[in-house]
């Protein structure tokens, strides 16, 4: 089984063969070159970024130049993220995480809302909060 990572805790798993047509769902891997990704976009609705390891980075890299070429469906980060990942998957630009039942029942839905505020805790806005 699958769940689905939102800013309001875990919810189900929606499977995306359900409700988008193939030719309009796209898995990447962390090594896609950025190079082609507006031809790879072009009539997507659903965008997944493998992540084969939580030490590998490169999804972040990419889901932020998949924003940058004007992308406007759905993000979404699977594979090995872990809850300590989450501010940087909602910063970089997923919409959502997608994890195994394992992963989900070693870090529980709270780890993951802890870090659901993600806008607010970055380095600038606790600056902000001090001077006011």
């Amino acid at each position: 089984m699958t769940v689905i990572v939102t800013d309001t805790g875990f919810t189900t798993f929606d499977d995306p063969a359900q409700w988008i047509p193939s030719d309009h769902r796209l898995d990447l891997g962390p090594d896609t070159d950025p190079a082609g990704l507006p031809d790879l976009l072009q009539g997507m609705e659903l965008v997944r970024v493998a992540f084969p390891a939580f030490a590998d980075g490169r999804g972040f890299t990419l889901a932020r130049l998949i924003r940058q070429c004007g992308f406007r469906g759905r993000l979404r980060a699977y594979g090995h993220v872990i809850a300590d990942q989450y501010t940087m998957a909602r910063r970089s630009g997923f919409d959502d995480v997608e994890i195994d039942d394992d992963l989900a029942a070693r870090q529980p839905q709270d780890q993951w809302l802890a870090r659901a505020d993600w806008k607010a805790h970055d380095y600038q806005s606790r600056l902000r909060g001090l001077a006011a």
